[in-house]
């Protein structure tokens, strides 16, 4: 439940937490989830974001959070123009992304290599957002927390063996989510920490057999 505080909203720079203060922090945490400089940034638009968006500065805000800005940055303005400088393609659409939070957006970034991330996400009031998928998994997060995140085959026993390296490294999970693609196929593991987890322990999640990739999402609450 969001407290009073969450509801007033944080200092931003804009008419609305919901359409600038979140959609910062929707960017930010593309960026995050890339981990890498973007040179290409698709986002699509659905909702309140896509009839009324360009109007509270949506689209500015997007950008200026995957180029890394906060959401008091009085730059957020200027993102197309720092986007350009920065060597961001940056497209952007409107489509109806089906029953979700009316300030939801779906945000793909591409890094020099190539390599895509797609997150979609809603500004739910106040400067919240709410996380619903990374890479086709489905997840809940807020950035809020320390997070890994784990990609790895569904095999027996991974979540003990993840849950033990936190636990040799002193760290409390505060909330963990397992999304997968059926019995034994893909998953991905989210653990948010209270505390910042690690890179050696990260580096012991990717050198467990199963583990495809891990990485970690920073909290993107300024």
């Amino acid at each position: 439940m969001l407290g009073v505080f969450d509801i007033v909203g944080p200092v931003m720079i804009g008419p609305s937490s919901s359409h600038t203060a979140g959609a910062v922090r929707l960017g930010r945490m593309a960026l995050a989830v890339l981990a890498a400089k973007p040179v290409k940034a698709e986002i699509t638009l659905h909702g309140s974001f896509a009839t009324t968006g360009k109007g509270h500065g949506t689209d500015l805000a997007l950008i200026a959070g995957i180029l890394g800005m906060k959401t008091d940055d009085e730059n957020i303005v200027n993102a197309y123009q720092l986007a350009e400088e920065q060597g961001l393609e940056v497209i952007l659409t409107t489509a109806d992304l089906g029953v979700v939070h009316p300030n939801t957006a779906k945000i793909v970034v591409t890094d020099a290599t190539g390599r895509k991330r797609t997150i979609v996400g809603a500004s739910v009031g106040g400067g919240n957002i709410l996380v619903s998928q990374i890479n086709n998994f489905e997840v809940h997060l807020t950035g809020d927390y320390h997070t890994v995140c784990a990609v790895y085959r569904d095999r027996l026993g991974m979540i003990a063996k993840v849950s033990e390296l936190m636990a040799q490294a002193k760290i409390n999970i505060a909330r963990m989510h397992v999304s997968r693609k059926g019995r034994t196929g893909n998953a991905l593991m989210v653990v948010e920490t209270d505390d910042c987890i690690p890179e050696e322990t990260v580096m012991a999640i990717r050198n467990l057999k199963e583990i495809d990739n891990a990485f970690i999402l920073k909290p993107v609450i300024d």
